[in-house]
């Protein structure tokens, strides 16, 4: 049994953890967080866990107040593992200090915010314990089957594509004002301030990265020197009016440590970003935007697609499809992939029940039930139920930790290609 312990939870991803019982949880929980709107979100959150109707967690949170909690924490020693979300710029100086006192970690993604963090990366994850970042998207049904599909030469190939078409384009297309477990999401002021949130060269980038990862290295590892190629990045704004950080912050005024970014009461937040790179040969392309609201019924958009010799692997997702994001395979010319197909997914029945595809005017679609369908939120739950697995074994996977310190430097460099 773990107990885990809480700190200074400034992003309800931290919350969102717990939003299923996990029987190796121990239900009293320990927050040390100081007095103020990030720790009452996180305890709201919970509450609405604890309160709902359907399938009701039975969290038994402790909250401790000290001047210095992380202190408190360490010294008190009440659980074996500690949850980190938020405050991005000072998250891996507190990561290494809490390994270096025997805690294993579970963060939220960005580690870090610029490169000068890396020395305390390198300390956080070079031995044990576990120190783990939260990758929800490898828990998608469509980036699973993706790399079933990658992974099968005989429907795939290889990689192909070029500096105009890379073989691996990811996008995603967030909101600042959006639902979260149907309610609206109340954003801390400081989210707004890239020098604590992390600019859009550091955020979202990680999770798309991550998937350049996997989708190229698979359980591989990688080193940055010898096997990653920048050769473009750049981060844009996208403008933030006084009645949208109102209604999402729930505060009437900027505060003053944003006025550099402010000109005619609206904050250009440099949140977008964009990275070209190459990772042992592959070239992919990858986007973050922000958008300003929610449009109604649609969430987080993800297309992408992967350029194969035989075939592409295309994820539509938008407008166009409902919102709902759709699989397509896109044969090349000459390639006959059908029979392949035909066999592949009866193969994978065992992992995608249900799963089946349908004939399209550009090649086949998957029919996913909606059974293999999850929400983003349902994902942090399944992160740490892995994390635990790796704990419960006493080891993890070789290519965890050595992914874990590419993935944040390629970030950091690309970051600083991007403010030449």
């Amino acid at each position: 049994m773990h107990t885990l312990l809480f700190y200074e939870p400034g992003h309800f991803h931290a919350a969102l953890t717990l939003r299923n019982e996990n029987p190796r949880v121990a239900a009293r929980l320990h927050l040390y967080a100081q007095p103020g709107p990030d720790r009452e979100s996180f305890l709201a959150l919970v509450d609405s866990f604890n309160s709902r109707r359907e399938n009701p967690t039975h969290w038994q949170l402790s909250v401790h107040e000290a001047d210095d909690p992380l202190h408190q924490l360490i010294e008190e020693r009440r659980g074996d593992v500690v949850v980190l979300a938020g405050r991005n710029a000072s998250k891996l100086a507190t990561i290494a200090r809490l390994h270096e006192a025997g805690f294993s970690v579970l963060a939220d993604k960005p580690w870090l915010t610029s490169s000068e963090a890396l020395g305390d990366l390198r300390r956080a994850t070079a031995k044990p314990p576990l120190a783990m970042d939260i990758m929800t998207e490898r828990h998608e049904i469509l980036a699973r089957l993706r790399q079933r599909i990658v992974c099968d030469s005989r429907l795939f190939g290889e990689f192909a594509g070029n500096a105009r078409c890379p073989a691996i384009e990811l996008a995603t297309v967030h909101h600042l004002y959006k639902l979260v477990n149907g309610r609206p999401l109340r954003r801390p002021w400081w989210y707004y301030d890239v020098g604590i949130q992390g600019d859009g060269m550091v955020d979202v980038q990680s999770h798309l990265i991550d998937q350049v990862q996997w989708i190229v290295l698979g359980k591989r590892t990688g080193e940055y020197h010898r096997d990653v190629e920048l050769h473009h990045a750049r981060r844009w704004t996208t403008p933030v009016p006084r009645d949208l950080y109102r209604e999402s912050t729930g505060q009437s005024e900027f505060p003053k440590a944003l006025v550099a970014c402010i000109s005619n009461d609206v904050l250009a937040l440099a949140c977008n970003g964009e990275i070209e790179l190459s990772l042992d040969g592959v070239r992919a392309r990858l986007r973050a935007e922000w958008g300003q609201r929610e449009p109604p019924g649609s969430g987080d958009v993800h297309p992408s697609i992967v350029r194969g010799t035989r075939c592409n692997v295309r994820v539509r997702h938008g407008p166009d499809t409902g919102y709902v994001a759709q699989m397509h395979l896109e044969p090349n010319a000459g390639a006959a992939i059908g029979t392949r197909l035909d066999d592949a997914v009866a193969e994978w029945q065992e992992d995608f029940p249900g799963l089946g595809f349908e004939a399209v005017g550009d090649g086949f679609r998957f029919t996913v039930p909606d059974a293999l369908r999850s929400t983003h939120e349902s994902h942090f739950a399944m992160v740490l139920e892995n994390f635990l697995d790796y704990l419960d074994a006493d080891r993890w996977p070789q290519w965890l930790s050595p992914g874990i310190r590419l993935r944040y430097e390629i970030i950091a460099r690309a970051r600083e290609l991007a403010l030449r």
